[in-house]
C-alpha cells in the first residue's frame, strides 16, 4: 500500500500515529496569567545531552485561545515549562488532564493529580511523576499547517523519584514502566529492557 497523505488514506482510521510509535508522553505543566495547566503531549523527545534539552510539539486549535492551546500559550507568557515523565501509574490522572477544558480551568486538580513547586522555575510539577525536567524557554518554532508550534526548552532542574533509581539507574519499571502512545487510542508500558553495545 501507498498513499500520499494529501489524497488520504482510505483506511478507516489515520495510520500516521501508528506507523511513529512509540511515542513517549511529555505531560507538560504550565503556570500562567489564568494559572495552572497541566496537559500530555506525545509528540514529545530528548534533544540535546549538553546542556540538556527537550522538545513536544502543540497540534491543533483551542476555542478560547486564539493562536495556540493552553500550554504553548502559558509557556509564551512565562518563559518556562515543566516536562513530567509519564509512568504506567499514572495512567489514568495523564489520560484524565487531556480533556478539552476551559481555559483556565486547573487540571492538576480535575485530574486529582498533586502538584508540588519546581525549584528553579516557578511553576508547577506532578508530585508523583517519575521524572521531572524543569525548563527554560529556548524557541517555539512554527511548523507547517495552522497552529502546530515546536517547544524547545533547555532543562534546569531534574527530579527523579527515590524508588525509580535501581541499582545506580533511572529505571520507572517499578512504577509499571514508561507510558507511551500508539496509534488511535493505543498505548503501551515499556518494560521489556535489553542492551547492545555500539560497534567502536
Amino acid at each position: 500500500m501507498f498513499y500520499r497523505p494529501e489524497a488520504g488514506h482510505g483506511l478507516p482510521h489515520n495510520p500516521f500515529n501508528a506507523i511513529v510509535a512509540p511515542r513517549p508522553i511529555g505531560w507538560i505543566s504550565t503556570r500562567g496569567k489564568l494559572g495552572d495547566n497541566l496537559a500530555p503531549y506525545s509528540f514529545f523527545n530528548a534533544v540535546a545531552y549538553v546542556p540538556p534539552q527537550v522538545m513536544f510539539a502543540s497540534t491543533g486549535a483551542k476555542p478560547d485561545r486564539p493562536g495556540a492551546k493552553d500550554s504553548v500559550a502559558q509557556i509564551i507568557e512565562s518563559g518556562v515549562f515543566c516536562v513530567n515523565i509519564a509512568s504506567r501509574d499514572t495512567e489514568a490522572a495523564m489520560n484524565a488532564s487531556s480533556a478539552p477544558l476551559p481555559a483556565g480551568v486547573n487540571e492538576f486538580e480535575v485530574a486529582g493529580v498533586e502538584s508540588i513547586p519546581c525549584q528553579t522555575i516557578d511553576c508547577p510539577r506532578v508530585a508523583q511523576a517519575v521524572a521531572a525536567l524543569e525548563c527554560r524557554l529556548t524557541q517555539i518554532v512554527p511548523l507547517a499547517g495552522e497552529q502546530n508550534f515546536a517547544v524547545f526548552g533547555v532543562v534546569t532542574g531534574v527530579h527523579l523519584r527515590d524508588d525509580c533509581v535501581v541499582d545506580g539507574r533511572f529505571d520507572p519499571r517499578p512504577a509499571g514502566g514508561w507510558l507511551a502512545r500508539l496509534g488511535y487510542k493505543d498505548y503501551t508500558a515499556v518494560t521489556d529492557i535489553f542492551e547492545m553495545d555500539r560497534p567502536a
